[in-house]
Formats: C-alpha cells, sequence, structure tokens
C-alpha cells in the first residue's frame, strides 16, 4: 500500500484531535498537522477547504474528511483501503470530546 497524504487539522488539546493522533501513531502514518488554535490562518484554510467551522479535518490523499473523531478517520482508512486494519488499542480513547472544563476555560493563543 502507498503511504497516504494526510494534513490533520487539530485543535492544541482537544478529545477528539488526541484521537485523530492516536489512530494516525496506531498505523504509523506521517501526517502534517496544521494547529488551528495556536495558527488562527489554519483554521482559514481548515474553513475554507472543508466548507465548514467544525474540527478534527483530515485531508487524506486530496480529499477532505470533516469534522471527525479518530474512530471516524480509521473507518475511513481501512474502507478506502489505505490501511490494513489491526487491533491494537491506540494510547488514548479515539472517539472522546473535550472535557466541559476545557471549553469554559480562556484560550491562550501565541503568536
Amino acid at each position: 500500500m502507498d503511504t497516504p497524504q494526510i494534513t490533520a487539522y487539530l485543535k492544541t488539546q482537544c478529545g477528539w484531535s488526541a484521537g485523530v493522533r492516536a489512530v494516525l501513531a496506531k498505523y504509523n502514518l506521517p501526517y502534517t498537522e496544521k494547529d488551528i488554535i495556536q495558527n488562527p490562518a489554519f483554521r482559514w484554510e481548515m474553513e475554507t477547504k472543508s466548507g465548514q467551522p467544525l474540527s478534527p479535518c483530515v485531508e487524506i490523499n486530496g480529499e477532505m474528511v470533516a469534522d471527525v473523531s479518530g474512530e471516524d478517520v480509521e473507518r475511513y482508512l481501512v474502507e478506502n483501503h489505505l490501511v490494513q486494519a489491526n487491533t491494537e488499542e491506540p494510547e488514548v480513547p479515539i472517539n472522546a470530546p473535550c472535557p466541559t472544563e476545557q471549553h469554559e476555560s480562556p484560550v491562550r493563543m501565541r503568536f
């Protein structure tokens, strides 16, 4: 199998973003991470490409898979024969939201 070209639009800290990272690590897939919290230009790029503001979004071989969990990304990779399914357990839950406290805390951005 050829290695897919992957760009992941993720939040610095987020349950779903952590799940996407865990799935990509599980399959040892290289990817470009674009942190939409640390760099607002990446958020704009994600919204332009996906047509919506929700994250994570993962672009795989030019196909945008929008508003996904790690579980969704794994399903996409397997169903499109980009990886062969394996039973290895990821390091973190792959379908978990951010804790409520995280959404209630102030956002800190570095420029």
